[in-house]
């Protein structure tokens, strides 16, 4: 059960932390911000959340399985 814990948590972890990079620097902005002064591009930061949501439980869920439990 252990195994499966650890390898579940890697994968989840590593997916999220992909959707992340992705959202961040690989796919078009979602909005474009215009002020008086500059244009700023804006991530989607609910993917961008979504995938950090992801990369943490993954870690903390193959970090928590990978545990030596004492007796």
């Amino acid at each position: 059960m252990k195994i499966i814990g650890l390898i579940t948590g890697i994968v989840i972890a590593a997916v999220g932390g992909v959707i992340a990079y992705r959202a961040l620097f690989l796919e078009p902005s979602a909005a474009v911000v215009v002020t008086n002064t500059d244009i700023r591009e804006v991530p989607n930061t609910l993917r961008v959340t979504g995938g950090i949501i992801m990369l943490i439980a993954g870690m903390a869920l193959a970090f928590f399985a990978a545990r030596r439990k004492p007796v």
